[in-house]
């Protein structure tokens, strides 16, 4: 497994929102990049980059933070937040996303799924946000109803095979895992994914090392390294553990 630092830009700074509240965030530094700095200087294998304006707007607004970040730390970066048009994908590829995120559009525009898991395979990865039990999109500002496991069943139907799972009532909470949820969403995914949410311990990221999951191949990190809870040397140290 590996430990992805999360990088939330907004209005140009790396910030933080509690449970997905754009009213609720907190500035950590005014330069994305120089946080994407400390992650790399820490040893971050990868860095996972979410562009929060474009994903309550639906258009990209940090691909500059991207490219910069991108090319400073030589580190794979994925990338989501406002993708919801082919131009954008493409965009956020050639800024040097290695892997790009879909949110609400991999559930509005199936034409558009289809068009960047054809053109980009394994580099695509669906986040399924879950608040109250059921996905949220538009930057969490909207719940759409829809089950996650059934959800992910009729993603994995369309060829994806990569997603990002967050419990959004728990992000940016550092109250903990429910790894009942996490078994949950293990054995609805065919392919691999990445956990997100409530990351608060240590202790919480060897929990999700002793579930040996197969199928999932990392965890999110962002406030609790923000908060210096622990380093991301030790945080990718307890996953290996």
């Amino acid at each position: 497994m590996i430990l992805y630092p999360a990088i939330d830009v907004a209005d140009g700074h790396a910030v933080r929102l509690r449970q997905g509240r754009f009213d609720e965030r907190t500035v950590y530094a005014d330069d994305p990049l120089a946080v994407a700095h400390g992650w790399v200087q820490q040893g971050a294998r990868a860095l996972h980059v979410v562009d929060l304006d474009g994903a309550r707007d639906g258009t990209p607004a940090a691909l500059e933070h991207l490219e910069r970040i991108a090319a400073a730390t030589g580190v794979p970066v994925q990338y989501g937040g406002g993708l919801r048009r082919m131009e954008d994908c493409e965009r956020a590829v050639a800024s040097g996303a290695a892997r790009i995120v879909l949110g609400t559009a991999a559930f509005a525009d199936v034409d558009l799924l289809d068009e960047t898991v054809q053109r980009y395979g394994d580099r695509v990865v669906v986040s399924v946000d879950v608040r109250d039990g059921r996905v949220a999109s538009a930057g969490w500002t909207q719940t759409t109803g829809l089950e996650p496991g059934a959800v992910i069943e009729r993603l994995q139907d369309r060829g994806v095979r990569a997603f990002v799972y967050t419990s959004v009532d728990r992000d940016g909470m550092l109250g903990g895992i429910d790894t009942d949820e996490v078994w949950g969403v293990a054995g609805a995914v065919r392919g691999r994914f990445l956990y997100s949410g409530g990351i608060g311990s240590l202790d919480d990221l060897r929990a999700l090392a002793r579930l040996r999951a197969v199928n999932l191949s990392g965890v999110i990190v962002g406030k609790a390294l923000y908060e210096r809870r622990f380093t991301v040397a030790e945080g990718q140290a307890a996953l290996d553990a």
